[in-house]
């Protein structure tokens, strides 16, 4: 059966388990400049570096879906194998474990769940926590396999904006997506793609876990076309599986991720402050 998340006791109580490796995927701060006060781990928990590990050395954007071959690499040296049980936490709550989620689910691997309220809800329930994380394991086997479906390209999603073949979710605030509050990269204006709707991550959280199951049922429902596809987006790829997680709950079933997302879309439609 597949676990999309899990609480604090549902793990507690599998600590031991020789199979399940804990991922901490804690960013250094949010996109919005927000910090966990935290800094420890759960007991046996490993390190996944996002931003330098799992995300496509050299490219011109941020948390550019990396490589088979690259992220093959940071599974192995995590000690991943193909049959491994995996779940990934934060320490801001639900922020980057949905992406890390995602894309072990899109390179193939398929027992991974995100731990609900990530470390603060771990601590909040008084489990006990470590300074350092595991770095003592063996090398894994796994072998990415890339589902190129869940990927969508720049091309298409132009293609979209004319012909609103899909539904594109945008999880940016509200401000940036009405094109009134700034971008963190503050080169670029905000805005919207066309034929696409607002669903800030912020509305799918309560506090730092996600929102009960027939809460995010009534969110999609009201806004989704249920004949339409949907397609996941954000500022850089990010927040996007946020809600792409949120609504996997709700019981929509794309995992289709616009993976260069707002910050491709305004580079390349060269929409730029002006100075």
């Amino acid at each position: 059966m597949e676990h999309l998340i899990v609480d604090s006791n549902w793990l507690q109580e599998r600590l031991n388990n020789p199979n399940l490796i804990i991922l901490d995927s804690s960013p250094k701060a949010t996109i919005t400049g927000e910090t966990s006060a935290s800094s420890a781990y759960i007991p046996g928990a490993r390190k996944l570096d996002l931003k330098g590990d799992f995300s496509a050395k050299g490219s011109e954007f941020p948390n550019t879906f990396p490589s088979e071959k690259q992220f093959t690499e940071g599974a192995r040296n995590l000690g991943i194998n193909s049959d491994t049980e995996i779940v990934v936490y934060d320490n801001i709550g639900v922020y980057t474990s949905p992406r890390v989620w995602w894309m072990f689910k899109a390179m193939g691997h398929q027992k991974v769940s995100v731990l609900n309220g990530g470390l603060p809800a771990w601590i909040e329930e008084e489990n006990k926590t470590i300074d350092n994380p595991n770095t003592e394991f063996n090398r894994g086997n796994f072998e990415a396999r890339l589902n190129e479906s869940w990927v969508k390209m720049y091309e298409q999603i132009v293609e979209n904006a004319t012909y609103c073949e899909f539904n594109i979710l945008d999880a940016r605030s509200a401000g940036r997506f009405e094109g009134v509050d700034p971008e963190p990269r503050e080169w670029l204006k905000s805005g919207a793609i066309p034929n696409s709707i607002n669903i800030p991550y912020k509305e799918v959280l309560d506090g730092f876990r996600l929102k009960e199951k027939p809460v995010l049922q009534k969110i999609f429902k009201e806004i989704l076309d249920a004949e339409k596809e949907v397609v996941y987006s954000c500022g850089s790829g990010l927040t996007a599986c946020i809600i792409l997680l949120a609504g996997r709950i709700a019981g929509v079933e794309s995992m289709q991720l616009y993976d260069g997302s707002w910050t491709e879309w305004a580079e390349k439609q060269g929409l730029k402050v002006t100075p």
